[in-house]
């Protein structure tokens, strides 16, 4: 979101990307260069809605998605397209906006709202809850706000209305569930698909890996400082988009030490969003068994850790680093 001068007046507004999605044919969302108000997104968004529904290619499976019709025709025909035949007006040329100021950006922590309450964003163990955990953090959103709660894409929960003054009352609390609000960069940031357990297409086993590596990593660098994103899949279809992450994880059968096939992982690494987008980086046979993975990405951290200029982030020491330094 940004803010404009719009027809002499300051107004909140968009930029507008089309034709991102993941799973086996990534792309990456494409900027049409257009600023869109805020009461003109209903419309933009049907106009682009109404685009994939005459144009895209939904009678073939494996390509219908809007990815592969902007891919085609290129943003200059889709903006073409979407101002002269859906919208009744061209759509305003934008500036791309100023890149926002660093952070993971997933709500967790202890953040002002508008109405000088306060929000309080936990993260759950690779965003697995159980019932006993829900019905604690409904009594808990009523005791310490309004009632209020949000899920966000990052597999985090927010409490809404919470007083400034009791916000840390209330991530104590939420520690005694497993649910942190002031956690360690791993487990802030490790996510986990559903997995072998309840999905058909899965081929490992990924929340119980995710924890393990979680609680293994806590232990063995403490003194991890810095965002480190791994997102663990159990197929190619990327529900837990780990082409974009630090280190991003493909489920697949890999040989052990025998030569016997075990549950493992291809490695994507120094995947990102926003200013920086791109895929991870794979390296040739870089696959490592569910066994395995703890040292692995111990091993990786801790090399981050000794390498790192000043204020670098993964993604980016991975760009320079040596492949050796990344087996």
């Amino acid at each position: 979101g940004r803010r404009l001068v719009y027809l002499g007046y300051t107004s909140a507004g968009f930029d507008l990307f089309v034709g991102g999605g993941l799973s086996t044919n990534p792309m990456l969302a494409q900027r049409l260069g257009a600023w869109v108000p805020l009461a003109e997104v209903p419309d933009v968004w049907a106009g682009i809605i109404g685009v994939f529904r005459d144009y895209g290619y939904r009678r073939l499976r494996n390509r219908a998605r809007l990815k592969f019709l902007v891919a085609d025709w290129g943003v200059a025909r889709f903006r073409e397209i979407l101002e002269t035949e859906y919208l009744s007006h061209p759509l305003l040329d934008g500036p791309a906006p100023p890149a926002p100021p660093p952070g993971a950006g997933d709500h967790v922590g202890i953040h002002p709202q508008r109405d000088g309450r306060v929000y309080v964003g936990a993260a759950p163990t690779v965003g697995r809850l159980d019932g006993a955990i829900l019905a604690r953090l409904a009594d808990l959103a009523e005791d310490f706000g309004s009632g209020r709660l949000r899920l966000t894409a990052q597999q985090k929960l927010v409490l809404l209305d919470v007083p400034a003054e009791r916000a840390e009352d209330l991530a104590g609390e939420l520690a005694m569930i497993g649910l942190q609000v002031h956690p360690h960069p791993i487990r802030r940031s490790t996510m986990a698909c559903t997995g072998i357990e309840f999905c058909k297409l899965a081929i490992v086993n990924t929340k119980d890996t995710a924890r393990v590596l979680v609680d293994t990593i806590e232990v063995r660098r403490p003194a991890l400082d810095a965002p480190l994103s791994v997102h663990v899949n159990g197929c190619p279809n990327s529900c837990a988009r780990f082409q974009v992450a630090d280190i991003g994880l493909k489920g697949m059968l890999v040989p052990d030490a025998q030569g016997s096939p075990v549950e493992g992982f291809q490695v994507h690494l120094g995947g990102s969003l926003g200013h920086a987008a791109g895929f991870g980086r794979k390296l040739r046979a870089l696959k490592v068994t569910a066994a395995d993975l703890p040292d692995f990405v111990d091993r990786l951290s801790g090399r981050f850790l000794a390498q790192r200029e000043p204020d670098e982030q993964f993604a980016q020491w991975v760009v320079r680093a040596e492949e050796g330094d990344l087996r």
